[in-house]
């Protein structure tokens, strides 16, 4: 490790909450998003517009019953010092593309779908890979294997989304006419990224229906997932400012967010942010902080030493390990050699993490607020 990224991974911990246990928590973003239909639909994309992204829009599937199975055999591989197995906190979506009534209707509006219907349509268009999956994922929850928190409505900018609709673009077409939302390429607004559904250009106009895209996501997510989420964290990172203190009245109790990060304020101008972990009196709020990162298949550095050092860091400052990781590194449906490098290396993590520290404790993100909070 070089000297500068060991002096980041401890400076990000000085400050906010401290506590003399040790905790870890294992925040994964996008699951429950339809990225990538199947291995088909990536040919077909493919073929019409080669991809440049080498993981998410080539590897990222909606979980698939094997996926489910073989995460949760690893979760419950390794127990903490209360007995209990490795907990993941899906930051999860409850929505996705109605593709087949967009498609009945000509491609005139967005329309969208709750998680369970895309499940069952895919039990139905891909037996062998989803036959099952929703009843598992249910069982993950009632098993505390998943425990998942909000992300979203959908995982995408419905700006960016609705304008290349209106003109038909050639890319975003092939991506729907093969169930998927990958490879959608510039979204033309240098402060809009396509895959962050909160992101803007004109900070009035661009975020007038935020509120009711949160509103209505956090209703279709305790629809979804059985409960009301305490935690959210945008996709990608980005949410505007002047909305930040509406979060408390959505019935939010935290925001999960980066040490770092450029703000946008609109227009293209940015402030820097710098976060730390804790209760925030006066946003009546508890903050998350990611201070380990874990992307297995990202590339060809140790990961797991990478994190472990990281956690080291952490702890050296008394505070509690919080695990950023994406859903793409347990994929297996278009390639099962990704899943079996990523759950590989998440099991030696989670073994690494309990023979060193005995006294760990896993838990979810929202245990973790429910500690801070007391």
């Amino acid at each position: 490790m070089s000297f500068k990224s060991f002096l980041f991974d401890n400076l990000k911990n000085i400050t906010g909450w401290k506590t003399n246990r040790k905790l870890v928590a294992v925040a994964v973003d996008d699951y429950g998003n339809v990225r990538v239909d199947s291995k088909k639909a990536l040919e077909q994309i493919e073929q019409k517009n080669p991809i440049k992204e080498q993981r998410f829009d080539r590897l990222d599937t909606l979980e698939t019953r094997e996926d489910l199975e073989m995460l949760y055999e690893v979760l419950g591989s390794v127990k903490d010092s209360n007995g209990n197995p490795a907990v993941f906190t899906p930051y999860a979506l409850s929505c996705n593309i109605d593709f087949e009534r967009m498609r009945e209707e000509g491609y005139e509006a967005y329309r969208y779908e709750l998680l369970p219907v895309t499940f069952k349509k895919l039990s139905s268009f891909q037996p062998n890979a989803y036959e099952g999956a929703w009843e598992l994922w249910q069982e993950g929850i009632k098993q505390g294997f998943m425990l998942p928190e909000f992300h979203g409505r959908e995982h995408f900018n419905l700006k960016v989304f609705e304008e290349k609709l209106a003109k038909k673009d050639l890319v975003l077409m092939v991506s729907l006419e093969n169930r998927s939302l990958a490879n959608i390429g510039s979204s033309g607004y240098s402060s809009i990224g396509w895959t962050a559904a909160f992101s803007f250009w004109d900070p009035v106009e661009d975020t007038k229906s935020f509120p009711e895209i949160m509103r209505e996501g956090l209703a279709t997510f305790e629809k979804v997932y059985g409960y009301k989420s305490k935690v959210f964290t945008p996709p990608a990172q980005q949410f505007p400012v002047h909305l930040e203190g509406e979060l408390k009245n959505w019935g939010l109790e935290a925001l999960d967010r980066p040490f770092y990060q450029g703000k946008h304020l609109g227009f293209g101008k940015y402030k820097k942010q710098f976060a730390s972990m804790g209760y925030k009196k006066a946003q009546d709020r508890v903050e998350l902080v990611r201070n380990v990162v874990f992307e297995p298949t990202a590339s060809n550095v140790d990961h797991v030493a990478k994190a472990m050092a990281q956690i080291e860091a952490a702890f050296r400052w008394n505070k509690p390990a919080i695990i950023s990781s994406h859903r793409v590194n347990f994929c297996g449906h278009i390639d099962p050699n990704n899943r079996e490098k990523g759950l590989g290396d998440l099991k030696k993590l989670l073994k690494a993490i309990v023979a060193k520290w005995p006294e760990v404790e896993f838990m979810s993100a929202g245990k973790l607020v429910g500690i801070i909070k007391e």
